[in-house]
């Protein structure tokens, strides 16, 4: 979707759900025509809403303009406007998770103590949303798991930020560890670092804003990475009278930390996938119908041939037929291992299709990213793992009345290959 057709839409639907009877036709066809007008620019959206305002000052749309005058402000990052028009809406959508967010962050970047106390109520709601709503266990649970924890890591900074500019020094500190703790990052680590500091734990302060500085690492921009090291050396020199000796080994320690604390995380998210930064394919643990677990290591000295398909995918019942013929050819070979993939995101559906379709359920299991590390674009695709567990040989779409043959001669070719088919 391009960029601002969403918002588009939403105006359209949201003009179309007001809730103000005594708006006058006329009115909201001016609004629309307006909205039509804007081009699906966010910019431009911006001033006609505007503009319809100063026309329409006791305008019964108020709510929903303000609304979209949010949402617009959020498209183009204005965060005057995100301020101006995302805390009224808020009164009436109190949990837009979105605008909780932005309107936090935007107050926060306004500066002073009013502003803070305001973005730390926002950012109070934003948490308690958050910690509230369910993280989703199916498909891709460890981006879903990954999201959530960001999100709340996100929140709890946003609460630290506000109490530090309030002068609460030890909620400072306590609320950027908690984001530390829900997503280890250097944003939070050299926030929790300054509430430290603040509080005139000096040694303590060095400790996390090293962990910054470490954990950054493939993720802050070089010049954050340079603030955090020009600060590192002004807080250990004042520590340690004018001297930066040992702060090589406080950046070493901290590089021991931070990789601890991440392969923790990784060991945690691997509960949840448990092909979590695995690069061989012929590595991945596959989920069976019956929730059962296929290690493909353990097919190693067969040839396996990967069958990607989807319960929505009209060629795939065409080429199934195909397959239960090629499967007939090499069925006295226990060396030859056929495996139905299927790529669906809701593995509900997948059961009742085949009872419907009357297919084996016999070796069917669901991808679990092995799409996304074999690059499958396009379904059907057939893949060939050789008996080193190499891919050996891949065909894409559907190849009709020469599947059968084609396949079986690549499966041939590989079981007569002297060293690969033994």
């Amino acid at each position: 979707m391009k960029r601002g057709i969403g918002l588009f839409v939403v105006c359209i639907s949201a003009l179309g759900q007001a809730q103000a009877p005594e708006a006058t036709p006329a009115e909201k066809h001016e609004l629309a025509e307006a909205i039509k007008d804007a081009n699906t620019s966010g910019y431009d959206l911006t001033r006609a809403l505007e503009t319809h305002l100063r026309k329409y000052p006791a305008t019964p749309l108020r709510q929903d303009i303000y609304n979209l005058l949010a949402k617009s402000a959020v498209e183009i990052r204005d965060d005057a406007r995100i301020i101006r028009y995302g805390e009224p809406t808020l009164t009436f959508t109190p949990n837009d998770v979105t605008l909780l967010d932005r309107v936090s962050r935007a107050l926060l970047g306004a500066g002073g103590k009013e502003n803070a106390r305001r973005a730390l109520i926002y950012a109070k709601r934003f948490e308690d949303y958050v910690i509230r709503v369910p993280v989703p266990l199916g498909y891709d649970a460890v981006k879903n798991q990954e999201d959530h924890d960001q999100t709340l890591a996100r929140a709890l900074l946003y609460e630290s930020r506000a109490h530090r500019i309030l002068g609460d020094y030890d909620e400072a500190r306590r609320t950027a560890a908690l984001a530390y703790i829900a997503y280890p990052e250097e944003a939070s680590a050299r926030e929790w670092s300054e509430a430290l500091e603040l509080q005139g734990k000096h040694q303590e302060a060095i400790e996390r804003l090293a962990d910054a500085f470490a954990i950054a690492v493939g993720q802050a921009s070089s010049d954050d990475r340079a603030t955090d090291r020009k600060q590192l050396g002004e807080l250990y020199r004042k520590l340690h009278n004018g001297s930066e000796t040992g702060l090589g080994d406080e950046v070493l320690a901290a590089y021991d930390r931070t990789a601890a604390t991440v392969a923790k995380r990784v060991s945690e998210l691997r509960k949840l996938d448990p092909n979590l930064g695995v690069t061989d394919p012929m590595n991945f643990t596959l989920t069976a119908l019956d929730g059962g677990k296929l290690d493909l290591k353990s097919l190693r000295g067969k040839v396996v041939i990967f069958d990607f398909w989807a319960t929505w995918c009209v060629p795939c019942r065409a080429q199934h037929p195909l397959y239960e013929e090629l499967k007939k050819r090499f069925r006295e070979r226990d060396d030859v291992v056929f495996l139905a993939v299927n790529t669906d995101e809701d593995h509900q559906l997948v059961a009742p299709f085949l009872e419907k379709q009357q297919w084996s359920t016999k070796n069917v299991v669901f991808d679990n990213g092995l799409v996304r590390l074999l690059t499958v674009s396009s379904i059907p695709t057939t893949i060939i793992a050789d008996k080193q567990g190499r891919i050996s040989s891949r065909m894409n779409g559907f190849n009709g009345d020469k599947f059968v043959g084609d396949i079986a001669g690549r499966i041939q070719a590989i079981l007569d290959a002297p060293g690969l088919g033994k």
